[in-house]
């Protein structure tokens, strides 16, 4: 027997735990932007996903602190760039470390011992231990949630100029998955590895 919820009789905790325990497992975004002072901010994102390969663009949400733009929001929106890279299992430890609740001027890529690496088309450095990185240009930062007055979230929709792919993952322009080794959020404290896999022909 089904159990029905109306979200808005319910907290936001208690919509927020209905979601990240269904909606998984879930990509993450290991996102660089720079900020003011000129530090590179890293954290990671699982609110994220394609929007579309023509041009190629991708989304990431980023969730207001009490309608303050977390730092990553503010300084994509700021700057119009940041940097995409995508989480794997030998670099999972020190992307759980930039989730760290830094002070503004201190970057989270010093913090967890990370390297910063040139862009070739944004200002944003990347990160060298990611093994897939996307230089993206701010196309759209939707705010939404919340109220009008104090958004909830701020959907960021970055335009990929350039993608760095470490050539071990590349066959025939298709990412190897079990190579790459990535990981993926699920609810609470928990990540999940590549599981088995299985193909079904779409219908004609």
């Amino acid at each position: 027997m089904n159990i029905s919820i109306a979200p808005n009789q319910q907290t936001e905790r208690a919509n927020y735990k209905l979601l990240t325990g269904s909606i998984i497992p879930r990509p993450i975004a290991w996102v660089t932007t720079l900020a003011a002072n000129g530090k590179v901010n890293a954290a990671p994102f699982s609110y994220f996903n394609i929007v579309t390969a023509d041009p190629p663009m991708v989304s990431v949400s980023v969730q207001r602190k009490q309608g303050t733009p977390k730092d990553t929001a503010a300084n994509a929106m700021r700057e119009g760039e940041f940097v995409v890279h995508i989480g794997d299992e030998a670099s999972i430890a020190k992307l759980n470390q930039t989730a760290a609740s830094l002070p503004p001027d201190q970057s989270e890529v010093e913090y967890a011992g990370l390297t910063a690496v040139p862009s070739e088309a944004v200002r944003v450095p990347g990160i060298a231990e990611a093994r897939i990185r996307m230089e993206c240009v701010l196309e759209r930062a939707i705010p939404l949630g919340g109220s009008e007055a104090s958004p909830a979230t701020d959907l960021l929709i970055g335009r990929v100029v350039r993608f760095h792919v470490d050539e071990a993952l590349l066959d025939e322009g298709r990412i190897r998955e079990q190579t790459l080794a990535p990981v993926s959020r699920l609810a609470g404290s928990s990540y999940a590895k590549l599981g088995e896999r299985f193909s079904l022909d779409r219908p004609l």
